[in-house]
């Protein structure tokens, strides 16, 4: 074939590509930008620093900015993905060094029919059934169910993780999530977690679990270390009568890091406490409309069955008032009584705490 006639076929076939593409159907997409501002007067008491005042960002639900899109490809079918920041409002800086969407960044599939495949950094289906099912406060404020539960570190969100969530049929669905540990032996930090609920008018009840392994391959110069597993179990339900919902939650910690304390940087002093490897927690709190807002409470209790017993009991009230519908303001107090050395501190959505009693008096707004 002669140069000219090979280069008037590719141009050719070129045009006759460019016309099919014009000729398909367009795919629809949609992409937002989202995010939460929130900012709050914090005060803690009754740790080895002793009264704390400050302004702390995302007392009630961390401060974000977040991108999303969907589009959608035929047949019921979407791809989509999510990419979000965590910010300080109170100094302007990011709130993980070295990152930028720490919060969460995926990709993935969702039908309607088959349910929804991602893969990225994304929520563990432990923490996703405190926030919507246990906790009246959502893990967030000072009566947050974090002051007790292990709500922490890679309980909450995990990195190179796939995840599958199936549809509600019938009122119940099912999470599963699988983490990478990325190591020359597959299971060396690795990370299981799975999920069954059942909603039904009312009525929501949520069964979670969650396996993690610490276990540290064999490197040059240095010996493998090998852990037993951490391991979650949570049993949560809520039902809303309309004038109050009310909220339970049973939890059961043993293993290694299964339950990592939220401030491990002995904040009382003396002797250091030590992160349960086996116990309990309960939960029994409610939310209950107000006014133009919400009231809250919750009630908890720790039950360590190590040999150091470092039990705790905690409680903790807050009342939120709506000045719109995406802007609210909100104060809330927590307590703890902490027995034979335990260290649990009050915290909130974003910070572990210092002592034994704090208040938040915050602002939130959503867009």
């Amino acid at each position: 074939m002669k140069p000219a006639a090979a280069i008037f076929m590719a141009i050719a076939s070129v045009g006759a590509c460019a016309q099919t593409a014009q000729n398909s159907p367009a795919s629809a997409s949609n992409v937002s930008l989202y995010g939460i501002i929130d900012a709050a007067l914090v005060g803690e008491s009754g740790g080895a620093a002793g009264h704390l005042s400050k302004i702390t960002s995302g007392a009630a639900s961390a401060s974000r900015i977040g991108f999303r899109g969907t589009e959608d490809l035929g047949g019921g079918l979407q791809a989509l993905f999510i990419l979000e920041a965590g910010t300080k409002i109170d100094t302007g800086e990011i709130d993980a060094t070295g990152t930028i969407f720490n919060r969460q960044a995926l990709a993935g599939l969702k039908s309607s029919q088959y349910g929804m495949l991602a893969l990225g950094r994304q929520y563990t289906p432990y923490h996703t059934t405190l926030v919507n099912i246990v906790d009246p406060f959502s893990t967030g404020y000072a009566g947050s169910s974090k002051n007790l539960f292990p709500d922490w570190g890679t309980n909450i969100r995990s990195s190179n993780t796939v995840t599958y969530a199936s549809p509600r049929v019938a009122g119940y669905d099912a999470e599963l999530a699988y983490s990478m540990g990325e190591q020359s032996v597959a299971r060396a930090g690795r990370q299981i977690g799975a999920a069954v609920g059942y909603t039904q008018g009312p009525l929501a009840v949520r069964l979670a679990y969650n396996s993690k392994n610490a276990d540290t391959p064999a490197s040059t110069g240095v010996a493998a270390v090998s852990h037993d597993l951490g391991r979650n179990v949570l049993l949560g339900a809520n039902y809303d009568f309309g004038w109050v919902k009310l909220n339970a939650g049973y939890a059961a910690d043993r293993g290694y890091n299964a339950a990592p304390l939220g401030n491990s940087a002995n904040p009382y002093g003396g002797v250091k406490p030590t992160a349960s490897t086996d116990g309990r927690e309960w939960l029994l709190g409610f939310s209950a409309p107000c006014g133009n807002g919400s009231l809250l409470f919750s009630a908890m209790h720790k039950d360590d069955r190590t040999s150091f017993n470092q039990d705790a009991s905690a409680w903790g009230v807050g009342y939120l008032y709506n000045l719109s519908k995406r802007t609210s303001w909100y104060t809330a107090y927590g307590h703890i009584r902490n027995k034979h050395g335990a260290g649990y501190t009050v915290a909130n959505n974003t910070e572990a705490g210092s002592g034994n009693t704090g208040y938040n008096l915050g602002i939130r707004h959503t867009f």
